[in-house]
């Protein structure tokens, strides 16, 4: 069984991620694979969807019915954890590669962009057809 400082532990979690009980659908399944015919004849296997993030989480990882909801509901809590996390490393990004393209050019790299354009102007200026002046 689960201890109730864990249970407490993931009860605060859940409620930090705004995650209701109401807003969870749960269903226990049959399990399958490998374990013999206790895993094949009791429905330990938990089914948890989360209805406003769509987010569905399937445990079977052991043969408690009651360990395998508290690792379902951990893991729909890593889920949307990792998801939030995603969006918010997202804007970061955003706004810094905005602040890198704003960024002024240093000396040092202006200068190296004159030498380059001055490169290229010779090597077309080279293309061309010989004209009556030349």
């Amino acid at each position: 069984m689960v201890s109730p400082e864990k249970q407490a532990a993931l009860d605060a979690r859940m409620a930090k991620l705004r995650i209701a009980e109401d807003d969870l659908v749960e269903k226990f399944v049959l399990g399958s694979g490998a374990g013999g015919q206790k895993i094949n004849k009791t429905s330990s296997c938990v089914y948890l969807k989360h209805v406003p993030s769509g987010i569905e989480v399937k445990c079977q990882a052991h043969r408690s019915r009651e360990m395998n909801r508290f690792q379902a509901r951990h893991d729909l809590c890593d889920r949307l954890e990792g998801i939030r996390k995603e969006k918010v490393q997202a804007q970061i990004d955003a706004v810094e590669k905005l602040r890198r393209q704003n960024r002024p050019l240093s000396r040092r790299s202006k200068q190296r962009s004159v030498v380059e354009k001055r490169k290229t102007s010779q090597k077309k200026s080279m293309r061309r057809s010989p004209g009556r002046d030349d």
